[in-house]
């Protein structure tokens, strides 16, 4: 695991002295992905330049040290990530061209790569590799720069123009050291985020600053693409196209058949990623997912798997006993680390330094410190990232289903006429209307809002497509709130043709939405940053791309089953755990944030939200803000997830002006 940033520099703009300096500034800042060693690669002459930061994790030897130069000289790699099937490809290469044809340096997945990628040529490589990976490789004779990332998007890859450079990089932090950098904000990003929590790919909150969206690759061409070209993404797998085949060829087997194939393949993919030459674990919650891949990693473990859980002193948000108890029955070595309110809340100023672009999902906090747990005893961290959206976890699939039948019976005019309604209705009057009979409602209900509720349903119904209708389902904002003056969203995995699948089960093209926009956008987002911040390494084997094709190819009712979802993955993990250790309903990672917000946190949240600042700023419109943070701290209504959108920008433009 590994941090990488470079430049390219067709007009040769920088003089020759400063590549190996800039190169260097730029990698430093990416010393928690990589502490281990570091190093440089340059070639003045071509305009290239590449600073690396390595992780040890396999091949703890010189051998491995990056920039890597492959044997034949012709290609230069900068990469981070895991190929779990290197030793295999390693075999293929050897069998196809002898023994001896390939002169191997040392045991490291790169020089795989490399020797791959010089035999194969990048696309049939590509194919082969069975991991989660990013990276730049540069082709001395073609004298081009090619950028790749893994199919689900585990790993993150960042790149643009500045001027006439050519930035790329794993986190923004890295390229903003460059001396050429000029960041402006993309005020459509920053209206997509704070709907969403996330600044969705392909976009990052910097104009002119994309993300390589997963299952990519971008090449440019030093000497005949024109600074300012964006290079063309084109996709080396597609979950949309690898959905579609499967869901054509739907496996056709009895339940237990599916059950069967679905452990031999979590079973081979949680052991490609048992591999490791420093000491592994697992995140442990005592939930569905991570429950099955800690199973699946003791039944291939001579010695008792490293199981980590976080608790907190709420019970109402503390998985830890449910873990605990798991734990026990699997005969993991446990560790768990109960952390207080201020234990929380004294992570909070480290989060904008820590995700580097803005990001929202509250439960970064526990996640980041469950990273720092985890680090204390192992290196490298099994995760059951992927679960949900391959096997329907939330319950936001069935409602959004729900909601759909219901809206595509109403007449084309009629929906546009009822989103005309939700978005002119002022919902405070509607509030108010409700609460002149408060007397004759219950208390709840007094207090639960029926305007917002009326106006969201009337929005929801007006919904042209099930994309748009999911798309506002998961929004924190009324789409009718102007958020950002001035803003102009970007096409994203929501209504971008190119990606966007088209599956005949709603239920299933839920799923496929989360899994190519939510997935990689936030979950991912989310253990990458905070593992990689400790220098800790996290590995998703429900992640691997057999699993999720074969996952495809199963109908819903193998995913949902009796009002529960997971049901075929459930199926696997009672052959090793008790169902009544791990049957209860999904209880998230989020701390008490809405508590926070009216104590702890409360002058904190005042500050970065004054009408003021916000107005001073002229980013974020602050009539709904200060709408929402009234009643919140009013205890009329609960806005923690809104809020902590705006919060978190905030906080994260604070620490860009701060430098």
């Amino acid at each position: 695991m590994c941090g990488f940033a470079g430049f390219l520099d067709p007009e040769r703009r920088e003089p020759a002295s400063d590549y190996g300096k800039i190169a260097a500034a730029m990698a430093a800042t990416l010393v928690h992905r990589g502490p281990v060693s570091s190093g440089i690669w340059l070639d003045p002459e071509a305009g290239i330049a590449f600073g690396h930061q390595r992780l040890a994790i396999i091949d703890l030897s010189p051998e491995g040290h990056q920039p890597m130069v492959s044997a034949c000289g012709r290609y230069v790699l900068s990469y981070n990530g895991e190929i779990y099937n290197h030793g295999w490809i390693r075999d293929e290469l050897e069998a196809e061209h002898g023994p001896g044809a390939c002169a191997w340096r040392g045991t490291s997945d790169t020089e795989v790569m490399l020797e791959a990628i010089r035999r194969w040529g990048v696309d049939r490589a590509l194919e082969t590799f069975n991991g989660m990976f990013a990276f730049a490789l540069w082709d001395r004779h073609e004298r081009t720069l090619t950028l790749v990332r893994d199919r689900f998007g585990e790993k993150p890859l960042y790149f643009g123009w500045n001027g006439s450079r050519f930035l790329f990089a794993s986190e923004l932090k890295a390229m903003r050291a460059h001396p050429a950098w000029r960041g402006e904000i993309d005020r459509g990003a920053l209206d997509l985020f704070l709907r969403l929590s996330y600044v969705p790919a392909p976009g990052s909150i910097y104009r002119g600053i994309f993300k390589l969206l997963p299952g990519h690759k971008a090449t440019v061409q030093a000497d005949r693409t024109a600074p300012g070209a964006i290079p063309e993404q084109r996709p080396f797998w597609s979950a949309k196209a690898r959905a579609r085949a499967a869901s054509c060829q739907p496996f056709d087997g009895s339940p237990q058949e599916a059950a069967q194939r679905l452990e031999t393949l979590l079973r081979d993919a949680v052991g490609i990623r048992m591999e490791a030459d420093v000491p592994l674990g697992a995140f442990l919650s005592g939930g569905i997912d991570s429950s099955t891949v800690v199973a699946m990693m003791q039944i291939q473990s001579n010695r008792p798997v490293q199981t980590f859980t976080i608790g907190f002193h709420e019970p109402r948000y503390d998985e830890a006993p449910f873990a605990k108890k798991v734990a026990a029955h699997l005969g993991t070595h446990h560790t768990e680390l109960y952390v207080s309110e201020a234990d929380a809340m004294a992570a909070v100023p480290r989060l904008p330094t820590v995700y580097d672009e803005p990001f929202a999902d509250v439960s970064q906090i526990p996640t980041l410190l469950l990273a720092e747990l985890t680090r204390r005893y192992v290196t490298v961290s099994l995760s059951g990232d992927g679960g949900d959206e391959l096997f329907c976890g939330y319950g936001r699939y069935t409602a959004a289903a729900r909601q759909w039948r219901i809206t595509r019976r109403l007449p084309s005019g009629l929906r546009g006429l009822l989103r005309k309604c939700a978005r002119v209705m002022p919902a405070a009057q509607i509030n108010s209307m409700f609460g002149s009979f408060g007397h004759m409602l219950s208390r709840h209900r007094h207090r639960s809002r029926p305007g917002d509720k009326l106006l969201r349903a009337l929005d929801l119904r007006g919904a042209a497509t099930r994309e748009e209708l999911f798309r506002q389902h998961v929004s924190r904002w009324r789409p009718a709130e102007l958020l950002v003056p001035g803003a102009t969203p970007y096409p994203t995995g929501f209504d971008d043709a190119s990606r966007l699948p088209v599956l005949d089960d709603d239920l299933l093209q839920f799923m496929l939405l989360d899994a190519i926009t939510y997935l990689p956008d936030d979950i991912l987002v989310k253990m990458d940053r905070a593992t990689m911040a400790h220098s800790l390494e996290a590995r998703a084997p429900i992640l691997d791309h057999r699993v999720a094709e074969f996952a495809w190819s199963l109908p819903s009712d193998l995913k949902q089953r009796e009002g529960k979802g997971k049901w075929l993955l459930r199926q696997v993990l009672y052959k090793y755990v008790p169902a009544d250790l791990v049957d209860r309903p999904k209880a998230g990672f989020e701390p008490p944030v809405a508590s926070w917000l009216r104590g702890g946190l409360r002058e904190w949240a005042e500050e970065m939200l004054s009408e003021s600042r916000l107005r001073q700023q002229g980013l974020i419109n602050p009539v709904p803000v200060r709408r929402l943070w009234s009643e919140h701290v009013r205890e009329q209504r609960n806005w923690q997830f809104a809020l902590w959108h705006v919060l978190m920008f905030q906080a994260w433009l604070d620490k860009q002006s701060c430098g």
